[in-house]
């Protein structure tokens, strides 16, 4: 495994020298009411850390792309979040579907309020690929640093933090994190005031979602 991470960093640090290509981990705008900007921190502290301890291969500020957008497709991993309401019209639903299908990544954290709404969508995103539940004994726990579980990081009750993801031709192609609220350990400390353990958590599970789906 480790040999294989050498192999895939090497890879994408020559291709991005050569072709001079600017890579950034893009955030969702998104229709619904939802807070889709919230945190504006949580992506130049991903790509940083990710920078500093994986591979120095992203730009730290984000890009902000809808579905509609015609350079989504520049796009290899899109983040979204919020705290509300969400809504894809078809045209999205078939936009996003196609990013899915061709090799794209998104990953879904709901910061407390998105449930609902998030799921009723991807409940009827593809008929024969549903959202499933992710064990610990999938590849994204052990991608680059080792979890046993997943974390959860800023707590509103006492429900367990759930990892789910729908697979395209066996390939994981989303991931939903549930109950977890880790993108509020990837903002800035003054932010939510998560103690130094669980932004360390919050940001290594991060990086490992983010190094599996290039590597994938």
């Amino acid at each position: 495994m480790k040999q294989k991470k050498m192999i895939f960093l090497i890879s994408l640090t020559v291709i991005l020298t050569i072709t001079s290509y600017s890579l950034k981990l893009a955030r969702l705008s998104y229709k619904g009411g939802g807070d889709w900007y919230n945190d504006p921190s949580i992506i130049p502290n991903i790509t940083r850390f990710f920078n500093k301890n994986i591979s120095n291969i992203f730009e730290n500020d984000e890009a902000v792309i809808t579905l509609t957008d015609p350079e989504i497709e520049n796009y290899p991993v899109i983040i979204m979040t919020g705290h509300g309401n969400v809504n894809f019209s078809e045209s999205e639903k078939n936009i996003l579907r196609n990013y899915l299908k061709n090799g794209g990544f998104l990953i879904i954290d709901d910061d407390y309020g998105m449930d609902t709404h998030i799921r009723n969508i991807l409940k009827n995103l593809f008929n024969n690929h549903p959202l499933v539940k992710l064990h610990n004994d999938h590849e994204i726990f052990t991608s680059f640093f080792k979890f046993e579980k997943t974390p959860k990081i800023h707590t509103h009750n006492s429900k367990p933090p759930e990892l789910w993801g729908i697979f395209i031709n066996q390939r994981l192609s989303l991931i939903y994190l549930f109950e977890t609220n880790i993108t509020d350990g990837w903002a800035s400390p003054d932010v939510h005031k998560d103690s130094e353990e669980k932004r360390e958590q919050a940001l290594k599970f991060g990086s490992n979602i983010i190094f599996y789906a290039l590597n994938d």
